[in-house]
């Protein structure tokens, strides 16, 4: 297989992160609705599985960034 191009982990930065965001929002709209504390909701970000994976994503699509720059 081969390396991803720079475009291409770009590109997948931008839609992970707009999908993180939204899932975000998603999350803290309905801690909203169902007026649970903001403490709550914070701890229920933090502990998200689906949101610790697409961080480890993004970590490491920026380190593969970063090791593929040009010099």
């Amino acid at each position: 297989m081969t390396d991803p191009s720079h475009q291409d982990c770009l590109e997948s930065i931008e839609v992970l992160t707009a999908y993180r965001d939204r899932l975000v929002t998603d999350v803290k709209a309905m801690g909203q609705r169902l007026k649970l504390p903001q403490k709550q909701v914070e701890a229920t970000l933090s502990s998200h599985a689906e949101l610790q994976r697409i961080e480890a994503v993004l970590i490491q699509l920026a380190s593969q960034l970063d090791a593929n720059a040009p010099s």
